[in-house]
């Protein structure tokens, strides 16, 4: 068994025309939060469960770097309390333990939802929370730079 580490599954994150890695983040955490179907059949003693949808969502926090434009992006939102569209990002989940160019990633746009900012002595943080704004699809990414911008197919 080989143990995938932590580090080995990259966020990208859409700026501009660039998918640049999101670096300084001490959480990405996903949530899938499945939704049930629960009904129990007149004739069965038990309940049954059925997954019909997900509402996932990412957790997030970073130690704010003013020279990090994925930082930007999400201080611009939080900052200009922007809303709806203006609050959509689209980021692409890298494993790089799997093969370069072999549905190696998902892409989703999701929308950011901002909770605190200021909570560390030591580091301007921020954290909240990306929620799905729209469907994962399943996507190739390489990387010319050492995973620190990649190329989606």
């Amino acid at each position: 068994m080989a143990m995938v580490k932590r580090c080995e599954k990259l966020a990208f994150m859409k700026v501009g025309e660039k998918y640049r890695r999101m670096t300084n983040f001490t959480e990405i955490s996903v949530g899938k939060s499945p939704k049930e179907y629960t009904r129990q059949y007149v004739d069965e003693e038990f309940e049954r469960s059925s997954v019909v949808g997900y509402s996932t969502s990412v957790n997030y926090s970073f130690d704010y770097d003013n020279e990090n434009e994925v930082h930007a992006v999400i201080k611009k939102i939080t900052d200009g309390e922007l809303l709806a569209d203006d609050a959509v990002v689209e980021i692409v989940m890298v494993d790089i333990t799997d093969e370069e160019g072999a549905n190696n990633a998902v892409s989703r746009s999701w929308s950011v939802i901002p909770e605190n900012e200021g909570n560390s002595l030591d580091a301007y943080t921020y954290s909240g929370s990306f929620r799905a704004n729209g469907a994962a699809k399943a996507v190739s990414a390489v990387s010319a730079d050492n995973w620190m911008t990649i190329t989606v197919k």
